[in-house]
Parts: C-alpha cells; structure tokens; sequence
C-alpha cells in the first residue's frame, strides 16, 4: 500500500509542464524555476476551434516575453523558423509538443523556442474546447528575439 501511495505521489508530481520536460520535445530545455514559481492564471479564452485559439496563445505568449519580440518588420533572412504543435490540456498546461518543421540547423532556437513555450505555461484556459492543440510558426531571429506568424508584422525584402 505504501509502495503504491507512493507511486501516485512521484507520477502527479510529474503532472503539467512545472519546470520538466514534456513528449515530443528535441531539446532538454525546461521552463526556469522563476517561471514556473510566478506562473498565474492566464484566463480564459472564449475560443471556438483551434485556429481562433491561435490567437489566444500568441497574445499570451507576447504579454509573458514583451522584451523579446522582435519589434517591426523581420530581416530578409532570418535565422530560424520552425513549425510546432502545442499539447494544451484543459488547465491551459502543456502536455506535449509535436514539431511540423523543426530548424534542425539551429539547436539554440529549438531549446529556445520549447523553453519560451514551457516558462509561458499556463496558458488561457479553452473554455468551449477543453484541451486543445496550438499550432503556430515561429520567425526566430539571430538575436534571439521572435515573431509568431500568427502576429508576425511581415518581413522585409531584400
């Protein structure tokens, strides 16, 4: 019984993305312990299907990382772009990431990118779908600093 107990114990403390890594993640990045201690209640997102919640995740994910967004029109060549799936259970918790197109080029921007994703957790709470599964393109610069596509102010030309 205790061995049990336990067990129940270790596994929910597993549970949600605290600070550990989540299935489908390339790197090993987690979110840091400061985000995950000061993580608050997104709210709530009104959202009927998948791509109107799009909208929802990029906002909360700009409002938690104002200083890294790439202010204006990208560069013409930008050092990054991946494609990833966001696993949202119905707390606004990530459960999993699944990458579409992952820039295998550049490991620092996929640790970067599933880091920023984990430290934003929770996310607003899909009230009309429950768990949901947020996909958006990610316009990774040099610098570090980021656009989602979804809120992406267009690129420059050459």
């Amino acid at each position: 019984m205790l061995a049990a107990c336990t067990a129940a114990a270790v596994w929910l403390a597993g549970c949600g993305s605290t600070g550990s890594t989540v299935p489908g993640q390339i790197s090993d990045a987690t979110a840091p312990r400061e985000a995950v201690a000061a993580a608050e209640p997104a709210g709530s997102s009104r959202a009927r299907t998948p791509r109107e919640y799009r909208q929802d995740a990029a906002r909360h994910v700009y409002a938690r990382n104002a200083d890294r967004i790439y202010a204006g029109k990208l560069p013409p060549m930008l050092y990054a772009v991946g494609v990833l799936e966001v696993k949202l259970d119905a707390r606004g918790q990530v459960t999993g990431m699944h990458w579409l197109r992952a820039p295998k080029h550049a490991p620092d921007a996929i640790a970067g990118i599933e880091r920023t994703v984990l430290a934003a957790a929770p996310y607003p709470v899909a009230t009309r779908l429950g768990s949901v599964v947020w996909t958006d393109t990610w316009l990774w610069d040099k610098s570090g600093r980021f656009q989602l596509d979804t809120l992406s102010e267009g690129q420059l030309q050459q």
